[in-house]
């Protein structure tokens, strides 16, 4: 399974962990893989926290922080995260926040308790995200990688000249040639499969499509990605690694909610849907009451990003403190139908070259036995 991008990171295996919980970036990382973790829904103050902890417990094994810098986003700027929220939510019209106000009656979610207040996730602001890297690059991480586009030219700069590799994700090979002139080191091509923030393009036709837009550029698989089979089918398309978020999910090392962790286990396949409910931006995730009642046509539609968590915040925090899977926020991509037992990171990763092992040898056995006989 070894690949150019082992060699670029110091990392046994090409496998790139998306993940929100320390603890599985250092259990990835310490496997041989390469856990990065995602920033955009910490403070400033809570990611240097989480990545003090990274540091000590990661066993000197190179890491990433994955933030969010959005190309077009609504223009907010702000000194803290009061001023922020402030601004985003005077933006936000009456009809919105009646209709959330209507949700939260129907589904009859009880009310936080008195003192606790729900901001929502403002990572997607510049200024944040700004800060996120401020503290990211005080550490020794080896990648920072940016969800939505090519981060900003002075952003990539600096990360070189720390020496620092940059990873930007496309869901189209134009997208990926564009994060190629703007001096982008690895490329996520990330297809319609995938969880989170994801595009329309399927990994299997995307995959290629950007391989061969870039080259010599390596590019990271992602979207479906969750045994040895679709790593192997992954290098087989070009790739020179895999990029996984969901998969991660229901190891025995993940911060998930009892609720939504079931929710998972449950899921199958077909239960995911492409919804701009929870962020503003199609994002893929379970369906479930909420998702519901966001595509309802009679409703307002849900706004752009990063206005969308907003409105919704105290919605979130309601339903996070009433454990109830059939309405919590529960992203993730279709490969959500084989995460159905609770693994420590460790064994995933074992399982992961065992199986891409066994493709590989199985391919060869066929072919040999397919090759005419001299």
């Amino acid at each position: 399974m070894r690949t150019p991008l082992c060699d670029m990171f110091g990392i046994e295996y090409p496998i790139f962990a998306f993940t929100h919980c320390r603890d599985v970036v250092a259990a990835v990382s310490k496997a041989g893989g390469l856990g990065v973790l995602g920033a955009v829904g910490f403070s400033p103050e809570q990611l240097e926290i989480e990545l003090d902890w990274i540091d000590e417990h990661i066993g000197g094994k190179p890491y990433g922080v994955d933030t969010v810098m959005p190309q077009k986003i609504a223009d907010v700027h702000g000194e803290s995260a009061d001023d922020l929220v402030a601004q985003i939510r005077a933006m936000i019209d009456d009809a919105h926040w009646r209709y959330v106000d209507e949700l939260m009656d129907r589904f009859e979610l009880p009310p936080l308790p008195s003192g606790e207040e729900a901001h929502g996730v403002i990572g997607w602001a510049e200024d944040v995200a700004r800060q996120h890297l401020e503290v990211a690059f005080a550490h020794p991480i080896k990648l920072i990688a940016n969800a939505l586009g090519s981060p900003p030219h002075d952003v990539v700069e600096r990360a070189h000249a720390a020496g620092v590799k940059v990873a930007a994700l496309a869901g189209k090979a134009q997208h990926a040639q564009r994060h190629v002139n703007n001096g982008i080191d690895i490329i996520v091509a990330q297809g319609y499969e995938a969880g989170g923030h994801t595009g329309e393009v399927a990994t299997m036709v995307l995959v290629p499509e950007v391989v061969d837009a870039v080259a010599p550029v390596p590019v990271l698989a992602a979207g479906g990605i969750g045994t040895g089979r679709h790593i192997a089918a992954s290098l087989a398309l070009g790739a020179q690694g895999v990029w996984m978020g969901s998969l991660w999910l229901t190891t025995a090392e993940s911060n998930m909610s009892p609720a939504t962790l079931e929710a998972y286990l449950e899921a199958t396949s077909s239960d995911t849907v492409r919804s701009r409910c929870y962020t503003g931006k199609p994002a893929r995730m379970l369906r479930n009451a909420w998702t519901e009642a966001w595509a309802d046509p009679e409703g307002p539609g849900p706004l752009g990003m990063p206005l969308q968590n907003i409105l919704t915040s105290e919605a979130n925090a309601r339903i996070a403190r009433s454990g109830r899977k059939d309405l919590a926020f529960a992203p993730v991509g279709q490969i959500v139908g084989s995460m159905n037992r609770v693994q420590p990171v460790k064994d995933v990763m074992y399982r992961l070259v065992e199986e891409y092992i066994e493709t590989v040898e199985r391919l060869d056995q066929g072919l040999a036995a397919e090759a005419p006989s001299v």
